[in-house]
């Protein structure tokens, strides 16, 4: 019989909390790994089609295969990197029927996650949104307005309250991404004056609580990227 406070070792359950352990730590590095290679995607330092190559990445992080391969993964689900069984991982590419195509279903999701996260929206966040509507207006970089363009629509759909929604939402902006940032190269950050308004007018239409011209005003917003990048189709040449 064993008594209460036998000094006993159980080597099975030291193994495994030594796996869980690793596993742990494992997964904390993929993620850093993965919010690392993505913020690289996102910016454009790694443009779409770039080759991702593992021993590259495990050299410079100082990281072993393991992790860099979970955070591929981790990047794929985000729509941010595809994987090729067997052969490698490249930044996510777009033609352009395939950007049309991805636009055209944004046409259709934003404006849902938008109207589902209306009610939700407090007056904090909208004051946020009106500021964020002024620092893009000042904007001096086009990777500055990027960035403030990304929150402000965050901001609008995060009180949906369907996580399946906006997980595809994000997903759609990544893949996106890179063809957004040519719009703004092609239009240059001072004509970006409607853009500007129609920011302006679909803040005001969410403090109003006015469900219908918030949802016409985001659909009409992301129509107007799609139609300029459809008039652009050497941006996907290159």
């Amino acid at each position: 019989m064993l008594g209460i406070g036998s000094n006993l070792s159980f080597p099975y359950a030291e193994s495994m909390t030594t796996e869980v352990t690793t596993s742990r730590k494992t997964g904390a590095a993929s993620q850093r790994i993965a919010d690392e290679l993505g913020s690289r995607i996102l910016s454009g330092a790694l443009p779409p089609g770039t080759r991702i190559r593992q021993e590259q990445i495990a050299e410079e992080l100082g990281v072993s295969r393991l992790p860099i391969r979970e955070a591929l993964r981790i990047l794929e689900s985000k729509g941010l990197v595809t994987l090729v069984p067997a052969t490698g991982a490249w930044v996510s590419s777009m033609n352009l029927a395939e950007c049309v195509e991805t636009y055209l279903i944004r046409e259709r999701l934003e404006p849902l996650a938008l109207g589902q996260a209306l009610a939700g929206i407090g007056e904090e966040t909208i004051d946020l949104m009106e500021a964020l509507v002024l620092e893009m207006e000042n904007s001096e970089t086009l990777e500055e307005f990027m960035d403030l363009d990304r929150q402000f629509h965050q901001l609008s759909f995060r009180s949906a309250g369907m996580p399946t929604l906006l997980d595809m939402v994000e997903r759609l902006w990544n893949t996106t991404q890179h063809y957004r940032r040519a719009y703004v190269q092609i239009v240059g950050i001072d004509g970006l004056r409607e853009t500007h308004l129609e920011h302006s007018l679909l803040v005001a239409a969410i403090r109003r609580r006015d469900r219908r011209s918030a949802e016409e005003l985001h659909g009409l917003h992301i129509r107007k990227t799609r139609l300029s990048l459809a008039d652009h189709p050497e941006i996907f040449d290159s």
